[in-house]
């Protein structure tokens, strides 16, 4: 069955047009247009918006906004979000990166949606339908969401702290067998004085290391002090197995490449 291709000039539009059956919106159409030629007969009509806000990076008042049909080879190669090139990398070879968008990874399944992870890390908020929430909600809710998602937002100040490794069997691009993001703050003394981590591939999408959180927090970045948040960094994961991976192996290697990311 040919698929049809709506284009409108704003979000608004665009969302009234996806209220109709069969539609699906199109990002940067490396997840729904793979979808289509794999056999879903749900979708008949792609919608897109070529709205300019959807395009668009804004670094101003300390915070970062990004349209989510930024590509992840803007966001690389963009001066002042140097901290985020490596994980923008993560996403595919350079063919997909030209294409594959910011709001697209929000909705990736696992094993894909590195940069989500990133910016789960990063405590970002969605924007998405005139509604703003944190990614944590919008990742709970997404396979219900119907509203376009129009930019992520994050604070600036986060990026210092910021850092990213992805584990893959076949380099540069490869499907990930995991992937890390932490966000870390430190006190005077040099101890942490807060964490964000977020992990990919352990759950059905990005999900925090709530606990290897909380005791990170307070310890010095060493072996020994990093040690509780090592043991901890398992609970609560439900990783799949798949072609790459199986998910003994999966939780097996999460302590071990968490390690090389705090004391890399």
């Amino acid at each position: 069955m040919a698929l049809a291709l709506q284009t409108y000039a704003t979000v608004e539009d665009a969302e009234t047009a996806l209220k109709a059956a069969g539609t699906r919106y199109l990002g940067g159409g490396t997840l729904v247009v793979r979808a289509a030629n794999e056999g879903d007969v749900g979708v008949c009509t792609l919608v897109r918006s070529t709205d300019p806000a959807l395009t668009g990076i804004d670094i101003s008042g300390g915070k970062v906004r990004i349209g989510a049909a930024v590509t992840m080879a803007a966001v690389a190669r963009h001066p002042d979000l140097a901290p985020l090139a490596r994980a923008a990398r993560a996403v595919g070879g350079p063919a997909i990166r030209n294409m594959a968008t910011v709001g697209g990874n929000l909705f990736a399944p696992s094993p894909y949606g590195d940069f989500a992870v990133a910016l789960l890390a990063l405590g970002a908020s969605v924007e998405a339908g005139g509604t703003t929430m944190p990614i944590e909600a919008f990742l709970t809710g997404r396979d219900d969401s119907h509203a376009i998602v129009t930019s992520v937002s994050f604070d600036l100040a986060a990026l210092a702290g910021f850092r990213f490794l992805k584990v893959s069997r076949v380099k540069p691009k490869g499907v990930s067998v995991l992937s890390i993001a932490a966000v870390l703050g430190h006190a005077s003394d040099g101890t942490v004085s807060s964490a964000r981590i977020a992990l990919g591939c352990m759950a059905d999408r990005p999900m925090r290391a709530s606990v290897a959180e909380k005791a990170l927090v307070g310890a010095r970045l060493t072996a020994d002090g990093i040690a509780p948040a090592l043991a901890a960094v398992c609970v609560g994961i439900d990783p799949a197995t798949d072609p790459i991976a199986s998910a003994w192996y999966r939780a097996e290697v999460l302590p071990v490449h968490l390690g090389r990311l705090l004391l890399g």
